[in-house]
């Protein structure tokens, strides 16, 4: 039988809502606003209420988040983690409260800001920390305890708090932390997050919780999920007792009864959204009363007790009145949009990233044209479309050499990006000492933008070799550098010599060579002058580089200014030698190995630190060459896997002895 209209627009429309919620809550990428998604979902449930036989149980409207990933262990929640009905206007929050106020006519609200992060639970026995898992689909999420651990702001240990307790909680990227990522992404010509919302899901669900750590994650805390022994009664009551405890608990929340106190409210925090350090989505309206909840319960999907109101992202008209392209550390050209300044979100717009040739020519830009802009995720300024072209505009088109030191530009295959090769280039040589003395690299506290910028400006550097002939002397010179500031940072020049290789080789910035790939290279080689001999043959060999990775590492160690480097570097006195501790030929050389479900007293970072101690590498997938897999509680398809193809099985017990 034919599909009618109705069932063709369905049809294709479920499909696309699936594929955006798994780019969203499974894969950190969304392609779409949260708005049109929102949109989308909205026409998906018309349809269905209209045509009830087109739905069914697995539909998008009837479920909460997306899948648990298989890269960590499943958790089930002993209280499911619900969705929110959402309101996009406020009759539509009018609504929901006459709703409430027909059954409750006493009833009181909290209203409370909707951070925009990823959902989390976390489980306190006793008042320690014991778990931490992400919503998932509301009935099964992912463990990512390790990675919260790495959170400052989370407390590890409560005093006097109630024997049982779990907490819901929203994980999130400050702004100025998301601003600085962004701004150092763009510098190294890589994606730019899509807004802080990805940033801290992709941060939080990493594999190695030493590149979450280095994200600087947040944590606000919303809501108790289950308690022993504490007796509140009130939403209100609980979130201040967890703010005693030391929770950071959801700030600008108040206790309100009128609907018009509420809608004034929402009109307050939206206000608001220009001086926070955090990014909300809308705010939540939520009833009071805990035990009136229960009463309330909740449908397939969301608590009838509670909604979210989605503020509308704000957009205007302005005109472009030119294109400033910057070099960034690794050459990559970056056209930004100068704009006639418009008020944003709370705050003045003047810039907008245009991210590369292509984005202009998808835009069609001409200087003069006016446009429409944005921020995307109420951060960051982004252009929309071009509203009305300037009278015999033109398509901009990036230069052809470089705007810092006139070499001519490249566009290498396969990159969206123009790029300056010229080794020399005095933009790149300040982005290259600003990333050489950052935390993931050299970590040289107090040589920040502004102090590199004064130091490089007078001529005192040009090369990281050169931060360490620095002296007192020449430090007093610069304007607004005094004794004791002069003394901090001679001192952390000096520290910066004892730190492992695999910090000044990430520093070196190499193209292709993040954090992790420079802890391979120190890992595989021990020392920075075996690694400077290897062959592009010999550096392949290392389990998970490419050979676009060994190449760039083989042909920076080939030219002949960085031969010249490393010697000055050395004769500084800069550590050239790994410090993992690790023995010559242990019992695991050689050997892969995957760990699955939870271990009794190792945590998975303990045990891969015992494994590569002994000379194994961990993987984290099951295939062929695994050599076997280590097996712990609620262990999941990796066992399955192992199983299948013959893999053999080893407990903790057995790991710990073998490697003592």
């Amino acid at each position: 039988m034919a599909q009618t209209a109705i069932e063709k627009e369905y049809s294709a429309l479920r499909e696309e809502l699936e594929r955006h919620i798994r780019l969203y809550y499974e894969q950190d990428a969304p392609e779409i606003s949260d708005r049109e998604y929102d949109e989308k979902m909205r026409r998906l449930e018309q349809l269905e209420s209209e045509h009830p036989e087109l739905a069914d149980e697995n539909s998008p409207t009837r479920r909460v988040g997306g899948r648990a990933s298989a890269k960590f262990s499943p958790v089930r929640h002993a209280v499911p983690m619900e969705s929110l009905r959402d309101a996009f206007s406020t009759d539509e929050v009018l609504s929901f409260l006459e709703g409430v106020l027909r059954l409750l006519p006493d009833a009181e609200f909290v209203l409370e800001p909707k951070i925009d992060g990823l959902s989390v639970s976390l489980e306190y026995e006793n008042g320690v920390f014991v778990r931490g898992s992400t919503r998932g689909d509301g009935l099964v999420g992912e463990d990512v305890t390790e990675n919260l651990l790495t959170i400052e702001a989370l407390p590890k240990r409560l005093e006097n708090a109630p024997p049982l307790l779990e907490v819901r909680g929203e994980v999130y990227m400050p702004l100025k932390v998301f601003r600085r990522l962004a701004q150092e992404r763009q510098e190294n010509g890589e994606a730019p997050f899509k807004n802080p919302r990805n940033a801290a899901a992709g941060s939080l669900r990493q594999k190695d919780a030493g590149i979450t750590a280095q994200r600087e994650l947040s944590l606000f805390v919303f809501n108790v999920q289950r308690q022993e022994g504490a007796g509140w009664s009130s939403h209100s009551e609980s979130l201040n007792a967890l703010e005693g405890l030391g929770f950071p608990v959801v700030p600008l929340r108040r206790v309100l009864r009128k609907p018009e106190e509420i809608i004034a409210g929402l009109e307050e925090i939206g206000e608001s959204r220009g001086g926070l350090d955090f990014d909300m989505d809308g705010a939540v309206i939520k009833l009071n009363s805990l035990a009136r909840r229960v009463d309330l319960g909740s449908t397939s999907k969301f608590p009838k007790w509670a909604i979210a109101f989605k503020y509308p992202p704000e957009e205007k008209e302005t005109t472009l009145l030119g294109i400033d392209v910057q070099v960034g550390r690794t050459g990559v050209l970056t056209p930004t949009a100068v704009l006639n300044p418009v008020l944003l979100a709370g705050t003045t717009v003047s810039r907008a990233t245009l991210h590369n040739q292509d984005r202009i020519r998808e835009l069609g830009l001409a200087i003069g044209d006016r446009v429409l802009v944005r921020k995307a995720g109420e951060i960051i300024p982004e252009l929309l479309r071009v509203t009305a072209h300037a009278p015999g505009a033109e398509l901009y088109q990036m230069p052809d050499c470089c705007p810092s030191c006139g070499a001519k530009t490249v566009r290498e295959e396969g990159e969206a990006a123009l790029r300056c090769v010229n080794a020399a280039c005095p933009a790149q040589e300040l982005r290259h000492l600003l990333h050489f003395c950052s935390r993931a690299a050299m970590a040289i506290d107090g040589l920040g933008e502004a102090m590199v910028e004064k130091i490089v400006t007078s001529g005192l550097v040009k090369s990281p070799a050169e931060l360490y002939t620095l002296d007192r002397e020449k430090l007093l010179q610069l304007d607004s550098v005094a004794d004791k500031s002069a003394d901090n940072l001679l001192k952390a020049i000096e520290e910066s010599k004892k730190n492992d290789v695999y910090k000044l080789i990430f520093g070196l910035g190499i193209r292709h060579i993040g954090e992790k790939a420079a802890k391979l290279l120190a890992r595989r080689f021990g020392d920075l002058r075996s690694l400077a001999a290897a062959s592009v043959e010999e550096i392949l060999e290392i389990d998970g580089f490419g050979a676009v990775m060994a190449q760039s590492a083989a042909d920076f160690f080939a030219l002949d200014e960085t031969a010249v480097l490393l010697d000055a570097l050395e004769q500084a006195g800069v550590n050239f030698r790994s410090l993992e501790e690790r023995a010559a030929a242990g019992v695991f050389e050689g050997q892969t190995i995957v760990l699955t479900g939870t271990l009794p007293t190792l945590s998975r970072a303990e045990a891969t630190a015992i494994i590569e101690r002994q000379g194994g590498k961990v993987s984290s997938s099951v295939s062929k060459k695994t050599s076997f897999v280590l097996l712990g509680e609620d262990a999941g398809s990796k066992l399955t896997k192992a199983q299948a193809l013959g893999i053999p099985l080893m407990t903790e017990e057995e790991l710990l002895r073998l490697a003592t």
